[in-house]
């Protein structure tokens, strides 16, 4: 175990632009995992599916089971499971030589599906319950949904753009900065996870996810301008 996971660390991905709670604490915790798939000789695709079952199981009992601190701790605890085996496929699949497209594409569609169903199920649950009287505030979560979308679908988008056009960035090494993980932490799924943690106080919870849904819009509305800035420069295919 100890070794499958030391050649694990040493074929990790670069940090660079890697936020600080995936880059210090989901890479290890799938490591862990991976190895013990590895050993287990269990498949990345059984990996991604067991990732996609326990974040499922978690939004599950956002939307149907009143806010309280078993509640929140319940959620968090399926959620970043959830979130370690996401990381786990990935690297379990680079240990067995290599991804396949199939392998890309569950993956990609359970982040797409877990993402919308999480904030949907927030905003479930602050209608069902109505823990704080205030119809306006169900507006938190839509908007995180809307967000949500916009960036996973631009960041799948631009980095498909720059392979078609042959735009791929080179590495970054001053964005491999332990300061800049920290700093671009707010944009963790990893994050969002452990704000569940104060779902059994609604009152805190709204004031961290309201936070964190600030956070991620100014960094929707820079990665745009960024991407807008990229994308002037590509040239158009010519079509014979």
């Amino acid at each position: 175990m100890r070794a499958v996971v030391g050649e694990l660390a040493r074929a990790q991905k670069p940090s660079a632009g890697t936020p600080a709670y995936s880059r210090f604490v989901n890479r290890r915790i799938g490591r862990v995992f991976a190895a013990a798939a590895f050993l287990g000789r269990r498949t990345p695709n059984q990996v991604s599916l067991a990732s996609g079952f326990c974040s499922l199981m978690g939004i599950v009992l956002v939307a149907t089971v009143r806010p309280s601190v078993p509640l929140a701790l319940a959620v968090t605890a399926l959620l970043v499971l959830g979130y370690g085996l996401d990381s786990a496929d990935g690297q379990l699949a680079r240990l067995r030589g290599g991804g396949s497209p199939l392998g890309e594409w569950l993956d990609h569609m359970i982040d797409a599906v877990k993402i919308v169903l999480l904030h949907s199920a927030v905003l479930i649950s602050f209608y069902r319950f109505d823990a704080f009287g205030n119809e306006l505030l169900l507006l938190v979560p839509l908007a995180y949904v809307c967000m949500s979308s916009v960036l996973f679908f631009g960041l799948i988008l631009i980095d498909q753009l720059r392979r078609r056009h042959g735009a791929a960035q080179k590495p970054n090494v001053r964005g491999d900065s332990v300061a800049k993980s920290l700093l671009i932490a707010p944009t963790d799924y990893g994050v969002l996870c452990l704000v569940f943690l104060a779902f059994g106080s609604p009152s805190l919870f709204v004031v961290l996810y309201g936070a964190l849904l600030a956070a991620n819009l100014l960094f929707l509305a820079a990665a745009i301008a960024k991407w807008y800035r990229e994308m002037a420069t590509l040239v158009p295919e010519v079509r014979g």
